[in-house]
């Protein structure tokens, strides 16, 4: 007799109405034998997004709806992990869609990798123009930095991954225990599993503690295949790798020989322009090579756009558009990829560099 492995999905979500039901029904559909349960953490949704996982909680006992009182996610995925009775921890979002073997194959990768937490690549698809830009800037590696978790077809080791599934047992061993007035308040175990302190980047915060503990923690598969829906506007698109900057800083502080390089050269760079302006005042003659070099670096994104955008222009109908729509013109797809990749780098580094400043200047609390 075969025996699985079982399994708990895990999901924190907040106003997640429109997408909530098929992502948690997809898991369902599972071939996985033993899938025991479905565990969504709400940080107070205002939509309909409770009702429906209570809905189908009475269709389906394994789907389970918990408080999430904290509201961040990292608090979320701590709550699943409180009640979570699985051997495996898959993380999942409720803005993603998931191959119809999803499971089979983290589970698989899991055992033949020897892996704490494997996944797949982060495959970016999209309804609407802007979308579609940001979409295709995640496969550019002036946005992607050359991460693995970006490239569809990268199999092997990395440093961090997306969601990621889990060895339950593994994430235990690197838990956090931390007594705070504020836990006892809300009756919450003061033990940690993703860090709450980092309101983003709490995902490769934990895989970092596990490669501390194995080099080859975190494993990235191929066959593993799930689409992630970006942001779909430039001020939301902003917004997040602002925080993503924010939450880099402070994943450096814990971890500062760990962190990748990839994450501060767009400090570095913001940094050495900021620094390199007085003197355009001081020596005149060189400010006309300054803004030139500026210039370039505000032209350098679009030019990417442009290549980008021309070299998967053959797939972009059946790898990343998902819409009825009339799918938008290569030109349009150009200008907004170019918009994503310039806005991606730069936000991520002015967030980068106002944590920094809260920190070192102001003395503030992290977040």
């Amino acid at each position: 007799m075969t025996t699985y492995a079982s399994v708990t999905v895990g999901i924190p979500a907040y106003n997640e109405a429109t997408t909530i039901e098929q992502v948690i029904r997809s898991f369902l559909l599972t071939k996985y034998p033993d899938l025991i349960e479905i565990i969504i953490a709400d940080g107070g949704s205002t939509d309909s997004t409770q009702d429906i996982v209570k809905k189908l909680s009475l269709e389906d006992s394994r789907v389970k709806l918990l408080h999430n009182p904290l509201k961040i996610q990292s608090a979320g995925l701590n709550l699943i992990l409180q009640q979570c009775r699985g051997d495996i921890f898959l993380r999942a979002d409720a803005h993603c869609e998931y191959a119809p073997d999803y499971i089979e194959r983290c589970v698989e990768a899991l055992i033949e990798s020897k892996a704490s937490s494997v996944s797949g690549a982060q495959r970016a698809v999209a309804t609407t123009a802007f979308q579609a830009g940001v979409a295709l800037a995640f496969r550019s590696f002036l946005a992607n930095g050359g991460s693995k978790l970006r490239n569809p077809n990268y199999d092997g080791y990395s440093d961090t991954n997306f969601m990621g599934c889990f060895w339950k047992k593994d994430i235990l061993q690197v838990a956090l225990y931390k007594q705070s007035e504020q836990n006892e308040k809300l009756n919450l175990s003061n033990i940690e599993y993703f860090d709450t302190s980092q309101v983003t980047n709490q995902d490769a915060e934990l895989n970092l503690r596990l490669i501390e503990k194995n080099p080859k923690a975190i494993y990235i598969s191929s066959k593993i295949k799930v689409c992630y829906h970006p942001r779909k506007t430039w001020k939301t698109l902003w917004k997040q790798y602002f925080k993503y900057g924010r939450g880099r800083y402070l994943t450096s502080l814990k971890h500062p020989k760990k962190s990748p390089l990839r994450s501060k050269i767009p400090f570095i760079a913001l940094l050495l322009l900021v620094f390199a302006s007085p003197f355009t005042y001081l020596f005149p003659q060189i400010s006309l090579f300054f803004y030139i070099f500026l210039f370039i670096c505000f032209l350098i994104p679009f030019l990417e756009g442009i290549r980008t955008t021309l070299k998967y222009d053959l797939v972009f109908n059946s790898e990343i558009w998902r819409s009825s729509e009339k799918v938008p013109s290569i030109i349009t797809r150009c200008l907004f990829c170019g918009v994503a990749i310039l806005t991606m780098p730069l936000a991520h580094s002015f967030g980068y560099t106002y944590q920094l400043f809260r920190h070192k200047i102001l003395r503030a609390p992290n977040w």
